[in-house]
């Protein structure tokens, strides 16, 4: 029997498990809920006993597997596979994961940044087409990134490479919570939207359904800003571009840099599709040089909540060969 791999995709609400073929292919899925209480004690265990439960119900054996693989917030150290400053899961102090799941179940471990996994994940089997060059964006309750360069993964000398979210975009724009001024975060985020459209509310003086809600005091998402501008709101129609601008800023800058082959927008904010990618590509090809328009492409993210399973069982292939 060709030996399988187990994913793993570790989020402050759950715990996404994925069992696949070496191909990548997802045999089985399931999750558990994240128990952040007590300082985060009970997460680890929990992977372990899920873990266990799952090969003794399929009558699978740590021999049947080739490793696992893991995506996590915070900062990651990869040599030691221990976790540290993930305070979504309360995990303030280093925790010693590779250490607890391996002696847990008797199978090869390796982790990485959550955003890294999903741009793994993205590169091997979705958007990314399994090129050597691709950028991950992520769009979520923050922004994220992952950067895959002549097939590895890049870090930096502190693991803190591909964090295309703190990118300043105004450097007069919203403080953020890494201590700068205008970072991308704080407009292309879900939280971020929201605030620019009730920052642009307050200037506004014309009709607007988006202007109605906020100034009836309803609480407002990222989606429903980008639902009003495909009907063509004024208001939100004014947020969305100026969302895409900064996207498009940003892109650029790190393509102009690295020109990767794709640059895949993926998390909550991109169900938004090609309405979102169509207005980021006019901002991007205003800021690119003509050899890094005419190869770089951007597209949507193709896996969904698959990227963080899949890309972690193909993290754990590449760490076991060398290649990362």
């Amino acid at each position: 029997m060709t030996k399988k791999i187990i994913g793993i995709d570790l989020g402050g609400t759950t715990v996404k498990f994925g069992i696949l073929s070496s191909e990548g292919e997802i045999q089985q899925k399931w999750s558990i809920v994240t128990d952040i209480t007590d300082n985060g004690s009970h997460i680890v265990p929990a992977i372990v006993a899920s873990i266990n439960e799952r090969l003794e119900r399929y009558q699978l054996s740590p021999t049947d597997f080739i490793g696992i693989g893991m995506g996590s917030p915070g900062t990651v150290d990869r040599k030691e596979g221990t976790v540290i400053g993930a305070y979504n899961l309360n995990w303030a102090t280093s925790q010693p994961i590779k250490q607890v799941i391996e002696e847990g179940t008797g199978i090869p471990f390796a982790i990485d940044n959550d955003a890294n996994v999903a741009a793994l994940g993205e590169r091997w089997m979705g958007a990314g087409e399994n090129e050597e060059d691709v950028v991950f964006v992520t769009l979520g309750t923050g922004v994220g990134g992952g950067i895959i360069a002549g097939g590895r993964l890049i870090h930096g000398v502190a693991g803190a490479a591909g964090e295309i979210g703190h990118i300043t975009v105004d450097p007069t724009g919203y403080d953020c919570t890494c201590g700068k001024k205008g970072c991308l975060e704080t407009i292309a985020s879900a939280t971020g939207v929201v605030r620019l459209a009730r920052d642009f509310s307050e200037e506004y003086a014309g009709e607007s359904q988006l202007k109605s809600i906020i100034d009836d005091g309803q609480l407002i998402t990222a989606k429903d800003v980008f639902d009003l501008a495909k009907e063509n709101d004024k208001l939100a129609v004014r947020v969305v571009a100026k969302v895409s601008y900064y996207l498009g800023l940003a892109c650029a800058s790190v393509a102009n840099v690295l020109n990767p082959s794709t640059i895949v927008i993926g998390g909550g904010v991109s169900h938004a599709g090609e309405f979102l990618t169509d207005q980021i590509k006019i901002y991007f090809d205003q800021f690119t040089y003509p050899t890094i328009r005419e190869t770089t492409k951007i597209r949507l993210a193709q896996l969904g909540n698959d990227a963080g399973v899949i890309g972690a069982s193909s993290l754990i292939k590449e760490h076991l060969n060398g290649t990362l």
